[in-house]
């Protein structure tokens, strides 16, 4: 049973690596500039929310596979197979749960007050710091909540897992493969247990961002009512 539940972890972290690293600068583009077909960009961005899960596995099994763009070019190039191997159940992972990152990350950017990065350009700092040293920080708590979501939501992925990655023990079986082939199985024990393992799981990350939210917004309101005692003695 340790298996699936270490698996999961490793999948659902690196998804999360992946989402960051991608949908930052995705989020960030899409909050400040207009271009043409910017709505229908967005909207392929956030399909994947609500697409079937088999959808997003059967497009990702014509991409990643043996005779697909991608899938032939590694195999053929660097001789290496993507289809079942745990980086195809992070790929699927990050596929379905990247909309819940980009989402909160993009709200968070809008929400970065310009006039701050404009007072930096006057002062001659460069974009790249511009971005490290204060839309970044600025944006952090929204951008936090979104990976906190994408974490959950990659550790329940299991429709375009199973049909990537396949369903193999200790290679590719997550908690969500492993109890529903323990149900099939009727191993109803072991099916039960890991249920319990990702309910606590999932319950601890959604309780942890709440606990996290509700303090940093306390902190801001002490804060701010701080600061107007200050100024009206």
């Amino acid at each position: 049973m340790l298996e699936p539940i270490l698996l999961s972890l490793k999948v659902a972290l690196a998804a999360v690596v992946v989402d960051f690293l991608v949908g930052l600068g995705i989020a960030r583009t899409m909050a400040r500039k207009e271009f043409p077909g910017k709505n229908a960009v967005e909207s392929l961005i956030i399909l994947p929310m609500v697409l079937p899960p088999t959808v997003l596995g059967y497009g990702l099994l014509i991409l990643l596979g043996k005779r697909g763009p991608v899938g032939n070019f590694l195999l053929e190039t660097f001789d290496f197979q993507l289809i079942f191997t745990w980086w195809a159940a992070v790929i699927a992972s990050a596929v379905v749960s990247f909309p819940l990152m980009y989402q909160s990350a993009k709200a968070a950017f809008a929400g970065v007050d310009v006039t701050l990065e404009q007072a930096a350009r006057t002062l001659g700092a460069r974009e790249m710091r511009i971005f490290l040293t204060v839309t970044l920080p600025l944006a952090w708590p929204g951008i936090l909540a979104g990976l906190v979501l994408c974490f959950a939501r990659a550790l329940g992925e299991f429709g375009a897992t199973l049909m990537v990655a396949g369903n193999i023990p200790g290679k590719t079986q997550t908690i969500p493969l492993a109890i529903y082939f323990a149900v099939e199985s009727g191993d109803t024990d072991g099916a039960r247990n890991l249920v319990l393992v990702i309910t606590l799981l999932s319950f601890a990350t959604v309780f942890w961002l709440n606990w996290w939210s509700r303090n940093k917004l306390q902190a801001w309101k002490k804060g701010g009512a701080c600061n107007a005692e200050s100024q009206h003695p």
